[in-house]
């Protein structure tokens, strides 16, 4: 492969991983607007605007590769969004169901930013995904831990 080809790969996995982070920014956003609980509200607001912030990032990265960094979100992730305003309707927005798609979204952004750590990235961009990515699992662990406390209040 010559440069063009590696920086055109490169500029597709940032534009995968700016994808999975505005799903992010929506999926939180979604999420936030569904739930009840205050506490919970405010950490998917602030989910939600870290996620804005990673994707700001990643789009700067994408420009001084020339390239032309993504500013929507996946199809499947509003399919995904879809389901989830079906499925709350017919669950009546339980705590729980949401938290439970919020950890579900979680898990397609931790295959993302694993499959771009596992590319030949520059030392630089690699500092920035491993960044974003320990944020990624942070989210995880932290959603599903709230996930796992509804469950057992309910």
């Amino acid at each position: 492969m010559d440069i063009a080809d590696d920086r055109k790969a490169l500029i597709r996995t940032l534009n995968k991983l700016i994808e999975t982070c505005k799903d992010g920014e929506a999926g939180f956003k979604v999420c936030a607007e569904d739930i009840k609980r205050p506490d919970i509200k405010q950490l998917f607001t602030q989910r939600s605007r870290q996620c804005a912030e990673a994707a700001e990032e990643l789009q700067r990265a994408v420009l001084e590769f020339g390239g032309q960094p993504e500013d929507s979100t996946s199809i499947g992730a509003d399919l995904h969004r879809r389901w989830v305003d079906l499925k709350s309707l017919i669950t009546g927005k339980d705590e729980a169901a949401i938290l439970n798609e919020a950890e579900r979204g979680e898990d397609v952004a931790k295959e993302r930013y694993s499959e771009a750590l596992s590319q030949d990235l520059p030392t630089d961009i690699r500092a920035i995904v491993q960044r974003q990515y320990e944020g990624v699992l942070r989210n995880h662990d932290e959603v599903r831990a709230l996930r796992d406390v509804e469950r057992a209040r309910s």
